[in-house]
């Protein structure tokens, strides 16, 4: 499994969104600058968050983006689930149940389906808090005299 630029871009932004939560709607602009990432490439991205609830939008003047939760809601594998579509590792298990015509005698189904849980668990398991909250404690670390 390989997780996409527009995945990894999604991402960024909604962690800067997250950590921007208290400056109200925040200009694409400013996203992109701050992250080093194309305004249009964020473009492209914003209708398949917006598609799902994940941003609240302004236009017009001081318009922008925010988070429609709080940073402790978003998961990054909800968030990865959107972008990148099945995190699965096989594409016999991309649908429930699995159609695939070998699925009663495959010998290696037990290991892609551990795989797939062990991912989907570990992602389900950080949020855009925790990740600004490790970047904080981090920052706390660098102190220099």
């Amino acid at each position: 499994m390989k997780i996409s630029t527009k995945g990894r871009y999604a991402l960024r932004m909604l962690l800067d969104l997250a950590e921007h939560q208290n400056d109200g709607y925040v200009a694409l602009k400013d996203i992109a600058d701050r992250q080093g990432i194309s305004k249009k490439y964020l473009e492209q991205i914003v209708p398949i968050l917006n598609k799902t609830d994940i941003l609240r939008t302004n236009r017009g003047f001081q318009g922008g983006y925010r988070l429609a939760k709080t940073p402790d809601k978003y998961t990054v594998g909800e968030i990865l689930r959107q972008t990148e579509g099945s995190l699965a590792p096989v594409a016999c298990l991309e649908h429930e149940p699995n159609e695939c015509e070998r699925y009663g005698e495959c010998a290696t189904l037990t290991v892609w389906e551990g795989l797939y849980r062990v991912v989907n668990e570990y992602l389900d398991g950080i949020t855009l808090q925790d990740i600004l909250d490790r970047q904080k404690e981090q920052g706390a670390n660098d102190y220099v005299i």
